[in-house]
């Protein structure tokens, strides 16, 4: 049986500019009083990234605007981000972490999950190997984490949301009906805001309603996401954590594309986000890559710009991987307005050739074998050699997109 960590940095950003200002000599833990990493915060015009534990019990939530924050709480302290910073913390915390396993997998720059199994001979029962990071974080970096542990890594990850901050909190299969079935269907990873109000319909609002329902109306109404949802709430994950050395340096590939003409209807969205897909997937190939993270990027006709990801537990690459991901992302997302911009950004990148397929999730074998002839194809004679029957005898471009990215992580 395998023993799984998932780490997470208690309120990261803020943690991380606390630890930072105490070294420097300030005399104010950020930490124990309300307070926020906020950008233009001087202006009141930027947006709250992070915020204390004691700023939330004024309502202050990360994405709203820092006036907003400031009118619940006028005392609040806001202090200006410093990405280099927490790069800077996160690197030295998967240093910390790889001294205790060579299977640790980035989540994201402040989470990770840590195979345990097997390493009790050198670091004790869980229980202790846990407390022994806890600690190790803490003496040498001066912030702290909580840590979920279980035997795979959906229930680690949700184990360690449980209670916070500095908890060490386990969540095993057996734990199910007395931990996690009582919460609200809500708070089920991979239960969007979209999803959660059609589980409700259904009778569906808690976890251990969804892990009792019928798995084929859950299929009927949400097809293959309804199997995967009926998993998870069961505790079911058979994905690996990735060998420490499969983490490669590119951060995110993605790409992007104004429309000229306003999109008002679903149908037409679908179809520029295949046509931004296809893009990003044979880049993602090109690359080597598979993403554990997939965003979708919406800019309205007025200019308003909102953007909405998720993250995977299994690793993609597959076109129709992307897209199926990406419209889920776009129907949690989308407002009804009408849309003069989109873009797909994938992130969380690994090693493709150490992906491992999940039974919890689609297929995609068949499609991978026709996105490999398609890319020789291409290759060799041209991009517009093997075209979607969508695009065909329309104006829309089979591979739309007028920013395409690939960003870096600096290597270590």
């Amino acid at each position: 049986m395998r023993t799984i960590f998932h780490i997470d940095v208690n309120s990261a950003f803020l943690s991380w500019s606390a630890v930072e200002l105490l070294k420097n000599g300030g005399s104010l833990d950020l930490r124990t009083v309300p307070s926020a990493v906020a950008g233009d915060s001087e202006s009141r015009r930027g947006i709250i990234l992070a915020k204390s534990f004691p700023a939330k019990k004024y309502g202050i939530v990360t994405g709203e605007p820092t006036a907003f924050a400031l009118q619940k709480c006028p005392e609040l302290v806001c202090v200006a981000p410093d990405f280099s910073l927490y790069t800077r913390n996160s690197e030295e915390m998967f240093r910390i972490l790889s001294t205790y396993s060579d299977r640790v997998e980035p989540f994201s720059i402040d989470e990770a999950f840590l195979d345990y199994s097997g390493m009790e001979q050198l670091f004790g029962l869980p229980l202790e190997g846990a407390k022994k990071i806890q600690n190790n974080i803490k003496s040498e970096l001066g912030f702290t984490v909580n840590i979920g542990i279980s035997t795979n890594k959906l229930l680690a990850k949700m184990g360690g949301e449980l209670e916070k901050p500095n908890k060490i909190i386990t969540l095993y299969p057996e734990e199910l009906s007395k931990k996690l079935w009582p919460l609200p269907v809500e708070e089920m990873f991979m239960v969007g805001r979209r999803t959660a109000p059609r589980l409700k319909k259904m009778g569906i609002r808690t976890i251990g309603a969804l892990a009792k329902y019928p798995v084929a109306l859950l299929e009927k109404e949400f097809k293959s996401y309804g199997r995967l949802l009926y998993a998870y709430a069961n505790g079911i994950d058979d994905t690996p954590v990735a060998h420490v050395d499969t983490v490669k340096t590119a951060k995110s590939i993605g790409n992007s594309t104004t429309i000229p003409y306003d999109v008002e209807t679903r149908e037409e969205a679908y179809k520029i986000l295949l046509s931004l897909a296809e893009t990003v997937s044979m880049r993602l190939r090109e690359g080597g890559y598979c993403a554990r993270e997939i965003g979708v990027v919406i800019k309205t006709a007025d200019f308003q710009v909102y953007s909405h990801q998720t993250k995977l537990l299994n690793a993609i690459d597959c076109t129709n991987a992307v897209y199926e991901t990406a419209k889920k992302i776009f129907d949690e997302a989308w407002k009804n307005e009408p849309v003069r911009h989109l873009g797909i950004r994938a992130g969380q990148l690994s090693s493709g050739a150490w992906v491992q397929l999940s039974m919890l999730e689609e297929d995609w074998s068949k499609q991978k074998q026709a996105d490999a002839a398609m890319d020789l194809l291409r290759g060799k004679y041209g991009r517009e050699t093997v075209v979607r029957s969508t695009f065909l005898g329309g104006s829309d471009p089979a591979y739309g997109g007028g920013s395409l990215k690939i960003n870096h992580l600096r290597k270590g």
